[in-house]
């Protein structure tokens, strides 16, 4: 990481300078803020971190709850989400606490005695390549804490304000500005009753299933529910269970069981089967008990023992899949207006945890929004790029129900018995394989923006086929020239608002000649077009919208550093330090090279263009300036 850009600053370099106009928590509510989040969930906290990292906007963020969460519900964190987590500078903290998961075993009835189970497949959890991150499982309290903690350090010094419900909200469209007002009344003992105001430019309900920021737009859940009764519980346990410390998906005669290893070495979070409902009956009718759990669980796992010595948490649901046709309040009589409210997370989309995908797919919502609203409040795009929020994971979720409907049907079936599943129910060699097929999607890297103002064509797909426009930047291993230290060029793109350029160099250059990157580097310094120069504002340093990286065939040795155009090596700061860290080579003691391991042309390079939540928004020729500029032209402010 870089730090003493503007002068030399001891102690924590995670802990960000203190704004002069930072709004701490205090016991009131702020009376007028540019962003009010209601929801400390993983939704709100994403958007909130993600905020809190700027420094002239005034963000707010409430929740009901009466403190931190201290037990948390989900656990499974997919590869993707920690690509997002190394973007907030917290993914080290997690893969040190967290269990990763490495293999999934099946377990089935053993065809010579039916009442016993038998495993009958070992698979490996995600893809070789699939991301340098691994899927890990850590309590979602944990998670939390990891962005309250960026949020204290952050130049807001951002801070919950708990014990807070939202008893309604307006939107005012003629409002010239804060068009948004919300009341919320104090839960908390010392307060209760207490009714305060709040005027917001954009308001984000991230308060749940029974979200009150949805009802206030009119929004509604709708879908189904499968009326099947689960159970789950976090467990210390004794086992004579041989996979426990893996991911296990047991189909037995007495039901399906599903074992999730979990942090520090002990405990396992089992999901277990219990009845089918009523066509109109809730689960919480069944009154269920947490002894019926166990020994639901014990029946599954015969031949093996379970003796439960504690259960920290425990839940019952019922499976259903729900999902809103919008996430904002736009009208469709009025497509012109843009949205002031939005929601996201289980406010808009609720699902089964079968596929470990809830808090995911939440964050990735969060992450989606929070850089439009933060480039809309800074006058940086138009407000019309806030449109594609809803658009974009609206899509998302559909993918995600889909696949959740299908994949919860096959974990409820009993399992068919016979050579090849003779019986009626589902096979448990297909179930093994429809886990395998879909690994991508459940590891969180399956989700591709379609084309849009925010993500080109594939016209020039081809010179760089591993980066796929819509998808995520798939990071690959670089050296850093200047210092010839090996990293992963995707870990360069943090959660800053920032667009990131990475210029491929083709064959021979060396960022010195007339074409390639040389070009490129004096069109966006000097060509009263170039993107830097219309939207960078006076006074900024020049890569504080467009962060340009360029990545060269050769070896770090071949390349001359003090030969390079000095955009790559920026002055930046209120003592014009130069950036020593914006050029790269490929890793080429580690199997194959970055140009190899994503396609880029090696004759021609490519310019991967990578929006802020660090998704490839455009693939062009390095010599394509005139696109360059067109696309941002699309939807930025000069």
């Amino acid at each position: 990481m870089q730090f003493h850009l503007d002068g030399f600053q001891p102690g924590d370099p995670f802990l960000a300078p203190a704004d002069a106009g930072a709004h701490p928590a205090t016991e009131a509510l702020p009376s007028a803020v540019d962003v009010l989040i209601v929801g400390c969930g993983p939704a709100g906290l994403t958007l909130a971190a993600q905020l809190a990292a700027f420094a002239d906007i005034h963000t707010c963020i409430v929740d009901q709850k009466e403190g931190p969460l201290q037990l948390g519900q989900a656990d499974g964190i997919a590869c993707r989400t920690m690509e997002m987590f190394e973007a907030f500078d917290f993914s080290d903290r997690v893969l040190k606490e967290a269990c990763w998961i490495n293999e999934v075993t099946f377990w089935k009835p053993d065809e010579r005695q039916p009442g016993r189970i038998a495993r009958h497949g070992r698979v490996q959890d995600t893809e070789d390549g699939l991301s340098e991150f691994p899927h890990v499982v850590l309590n979602q309290a944990r998670v939390h804490d990891f962005y309250l903690d960026t949020m204290r350090r952050s130049p807001r010094r951002l801070a919950p304000h708990y014990g807070r419900r939202v008893l309604d909200l307006r939107v005012d469209p003629d409002a010239a500005d804060h068009p948004v007002t919300v009341r919320l009344q104090r839960v908390d003992g010392a307060h209760a009753g207490q009714v305060e105001t709040v005027r917001a430019r954009y308001v984000v309900g991230c308060d749940g299933a029974r979200s009150s920021v949805r009802q206030s737009i009119g929004r509604q859940l709708k879908g189904d529910s499968t009326n099947h009764a689960w159970g789950v519980m976090d467990v210390l346990a004794v086992t004579d269970f041989p996979d426990v410390r893996h991911k296990v998906a047991i189909q037995s005669t007495q039901g399906n069981l599903r074992i999730i290893p979990r942090e520090g070495g002990y405990l396992a979070r089992l999901y277990v089967e219990m009845d089918k409902l009523g066509e109109d009956e809730r689960v919480a009718s069944r009154h269920i008990t947490v002894d019926q759990l166990i020994a639901a669980a014990q029946r599954i796992l015969h031949p093996y023992t379970l003796t439960v010595k504690e259960v920290p948490w425990w839940s019952v649901y019922e499976i259903g899949q729900r999902l809103c046709d919008r996430y904002d309040d736009a009208s469709t009589s009025t497509p012109g207006s843009p949205p002031r409210v939005f929601i996201a997370g289980d406010a808009c989309h609720t699902h089964s945890p079968k596929a470990g995908q809830g808090m995911n797919v939440s964050m990735q919502d969060t992450f989606n929004l929070g850089w439009k609203l933060a480039a809309v409040l800074r006058g940086q795009c138009q407000p019309a790029l806030l449109h594609t929020y809803s658009a974009e994971r609206q899509a998302v979720a559909q993918e995600l129900i889909d696949f959740d409907r299908e994949w919860a049907q096959m974990f409820s079936d009993r399992p068919s018995q016979g050579e090849g599943g003779a019986s009626s129910g589902v096979d448990p060699k297909a179930f093994q394989r429809y886990f395998e097929q879909h690994g991508r999607f459940t590891a969180g890297v399956g989700t591709q923006y379609r084309p849009s103002i925010l993500c080109g064509e594939a016209t020039h797909q081809h010179l760089a086929s591993g980066f796929v426009i819509g998808t995520r930047l798939h990071s690959a291993p670089v050296v850093r020239v200047a210092d010839a230290r090996p990293l992963h060029l995707g870990h360069v793109g943090k959660a800053d608002g920032r667009w990131r350029l990475y210029a491929f160099a083709g064959a021979g250059d060396l960022g010195t000649g007339p074409g390639g990157i040389g070009a490129l580097c004096a069109f966006l310094a000097d060509a009263p077009d170039s993107p830097v120069r219309k939207y960078t504002h006076a006074g900024q340093d020049i890569d504080a919208v467009f962060d340009l990286r360029a990545i060269f065939q050769q070896g770090h040795a071949a390349l001359a550093i003090e030969s390079l155009p000095a955009l790559l090596l920026p002055q930046k700061g209120r003592h014009g330090l130069r950036d020593y860290e914006k050029v790269f080579c490929p890793d080429l003691k580690n199997g194959p090279d970055i140009f190899a391991l994503r396609g880029i042309d090696r004759a021609r390079g490519a310019l991967v263009v990578v929006r802020p939540d660090q998704y490839v928004a455009h693939v062009l020729p390095l010599d394509a300036h005139q696109a360059l500029a067109a696309f941002f032209d699309g939807f930025m402010r000069a």
